[in-house]
């Protein structure tokens, strides 16, 4: 894999010959990935349910988001774990590209639970573990069910439960923020618990538009100064998220790691 990295990365290479590496790359990752879901998402939930233990399954998550990161090429540097409290938080982070959510998912926390779109949850096994694991789905299109889902994450986040949102609900394409939608800083308020902005930048090379190759790329976290939300009511909202949004931004400003 080490070769195939290299050989992918070359600029003098011809392009058929790189096109041809991405293609079995690609080819390779998602079969295997494929067969590790496959078998261990069942496995995961056995251990989960039966035993109780949640750790093993989000152990058996954690491997399985590290071979895909390994064999589509993809590597990570994060800064700022340093500053990010021994305690509940809700990681707020933009979103640019399908790389984002694993990487950040093996980055920010050892058991992260994620506020993610209801759709993913239709997909076979994916729904069930996300359900074990403490995911908690929201439905946009549906006020009730996404004020619901708002009210559970944050019963989960006084339980302990770490979260990581994506306020702009869906991918920007060109790199620059979505408005920021309100509900995860509603969870937020209403658990009385920290947002630590975080800026992922680098992922959007790795799938181009309309295409399913991957390619290798290299991927920066900068994590930021955690802004409270303690006293904070539902009425400061709209001013926690300007400020949530701008420390989001002076962090994409500051560029990748690995320049």
């Amino acid at each position: 894999m080490v070769w195939e990295v290299r050989i992918s990365n070359n600029p003098h290479l011809p392009a058929t010959v790189t096109g041809l590496v991405t293609l079995v790359r690609s080819i390779v990752t998602y079969a295997v990935v494929l067969a590790y879901i496959l078998v261990a998402g069942p496995t995961g939930l056995l251990i989960a349910v039966g035993f109780r233990w949640k750790w093993g399954l989000y152990a058996l998550g954690h491997a399985g988001v590290r071979l895909a990161l390994t064999l589509a090429g993809i590597r990570y540097r994060v800064v700022g774990r340093d500053r990010v409290p021994a305690t509940t938080v809700v990681f707020c982070s933009n979103h640019a590209s399908n790389v984002d959510p694993p990487v950040l998912f093996q980055a920010l926390h050892p058991q992260l639970h994620v506020l993610y779109k209801a759709e993913l949850h239709r997909f076979p096994i994916m729904g069930a573990v996300f359900d074990v694991g403490g995911f908690v789905p929201i439905d946009r299109g549906d006020r009730d069910k996404a004020m619901a889902s708002i009210t559970r994450g944050a019963e989960s986040l006084r339980a302990g439960n770490s979260f990581l949102i994506f306020p702009e609900g869906t991918r920007s394409r060109t790199g620059h923020l979505l408005p920021f939608k309100k509900g995860g800083f509603i969870m937020a308020i209403q658990a009385q618990v920290p947002i630590v902005p975080v800026a992922v930048q680098g992922g959007r090379a790795a799938m181009r538009k309309g295409s399913a190759l991957i390619r290798p790329v290299r991927v920066s976290v900068r994590l930021g100064t955690p802004i409270p939300t303690a006293g904070l009511t539902l009425d400061d909202r709209d001013a926690l998220i300007e400020r949530v949004r701008r420390q989001v931004e002076l962090l994409l400003e500051e560029g990748s790691l690995w320049e």
